[in-house]
């Protein structure tokens, strides 16, 4: 049988190289401390467009994903270099919940969403990639966006770019 390896056939290809750095772990921080490359340490000393960062408030930042579940999938991140959300201070806690209602309403009013996952993964082992640095995921939904594409093809397409999608948040996240 002849090797099929790059021979046409009726498959097309998503190819998404740009992923294997994170599934690799590369430039992954220790998560020892603030100094030990964290990007959440790093992107707020970033102007907005390059960090993607959409909103800032005196605690807490909302930031796109740098991989997506979905488009407009954002984080909510304290500034201060914490890991647990029982580490959080009154004013932190308060304004990481505003934060994360003003990503809500941004989200519907900026791409129409229909609902959300929203949530922590507190320690490596519950699944968070960066454990040393609290991060609150807002994931918006929509009826059917879960379809063949990741279930067979273990592939997830997104149909805008990063750099829009951070615009059309910053927009609509409003005062």
């Amino acid at each position: 049988m002849q090797d099929q390896a790059g021979a046409p056939d009726n498959f097309q290809r998503l190819w998404t190289p740009h992923r294997m750095a994170y599934i690799k772990g590369e430039n992954k921080p220790t998560g020892e401390g603030p100094g030990d490359g964290c990007p959440f340490c790093t992107i707020p000393a970033m102007d907005d467009a390059d960090g993607l960062i959409v909103a800032r408030g005196a605690r807490v930042y909302a930031v796109l994903n740098l991989y997506p579940y979905n488009s407009g999938h954002l984080m909510v991140v304290p500034y201060r270099h914490v890991a647990e959300y029982d580490e959080l201070d009154p004013a932190e806690t308060a304004e990481l919940g505003d934060f994360t209602q003003r990503a809500l309403r941004a989200l519907r009013k900026a791409s129409g969403a229909q609902g959300f996952n929203v949530g922590m993964n507190l320690g490596q082992v519950a699944g968070a990639g960066i454990a040393a640095h609290l991060h609150q995921h807002v994931v918006p939904r929509w009826g059917g966006d879960t379809n063949f594409m990741p279930v067979v093809a273990q592939t997830k397409v997104l149909p805008q770019l990063l750099r829009d999608t951070r615009e059309l948040l910053a927009d609509a996240w409003g005062g």
